[in-house]
């Protein structure tokens, strides 16, 4: 099944290598390459390509922007996201934007030429690791006790990074953290970092002890009432 694809990534020497290896696969022609979601919406419109391989974080307009816009205007073509996250506050609004596919950029030639197969035949392109993802998001219990304690989070924060801090606060590394939740300790790094500047935090000290204060976690030895 041949596709024509766009891909859009903001930095150019990743977007250039993505286009450098579609290149190589069989069975897909890159048609045009955009640095944000603006660009990406308008090779859509001039080039009508089956797909669009859409990265998440860019600037004017982001990959879930684009991916609505792009589902929305011209819906005869799919869109596989291809990004670094794999966390739910990116996962979660790009499939609801209507992105069909989901793939991380660890995802070798093979993958990506699966996936795209998959969305043109009707199915979902997911990689094994998001389908754990969503599995988890359907069958896992309710949110740990400290975190579903709080009836609201403070300083926006979310329910994942919430989750990420009451680990922080039981003294877990990145690496640890990352095998408690089945995210990668990029996606770790990057709840930690948001957290920290919501939270105006400079370091896990600091961050275990506004967890307690603001009781998204209790010190050893608390009881619940």
């Amino acid at each position: 099944m041949s596709a024509r694809v766009v891909v859009a990534d903001d930095q150019s020497v990743v977007r250039e290598g993505i286009v450098m290896l579609l290149g190589l696969l069989p069975g897909i022609e890159v048609v045009g390459s955009a640095k944000d979601g603006e660009e990406a919406v308008a090779l859509v419109a001039e080039h009508a390509p089956d797909v669009v391989l859409m990265d998440l974080r860019m600037p004017r307009c982001d990959g879930v922007e684009a991916t609505r816009r792009i589902r929305t205007e011209f819906p005869g073509t799919q869109v596989v996201v291809l990004t670094t996250f794999d966390d739910d506050g990116s996962l979660f609004p790009a499939l609801r934007a209507g992105a069909r596919g989901y793939l991380t950029k660890d995802a070798g030639g093979d993958e990506i030429v699966r996936a795209v197969q998959a969305v043109l035949s009707g199915e979902a392109g997911l990689s094994p690791a998001i389908q754990r993802r969503l599995l988890e998001q359907v069958t896992e219990g309710p949110l740990p006790r400290a975190v579903s304690d709080a009836p609201e989070l403070p300083d926006g924060m979310t329910p994942r990074e919430a989750e990420v801090l009451v680990l922080i606060a039981d003294g877990m590394s990145n690496a640890e953290i990352a095998r408690s939740l089945h995210i990668s300790q990029a996606t770790v790094k990057s709840h930690i970092n948001n957290l920290f500047a919501k939270a105006g935090l400079r370091d896990r000290a600091q961050a275990v002890r506004y967890a307690y204060v603001r009781g998204i976690a209790h010190p050893p030895g608390a009881t619940f009432t």
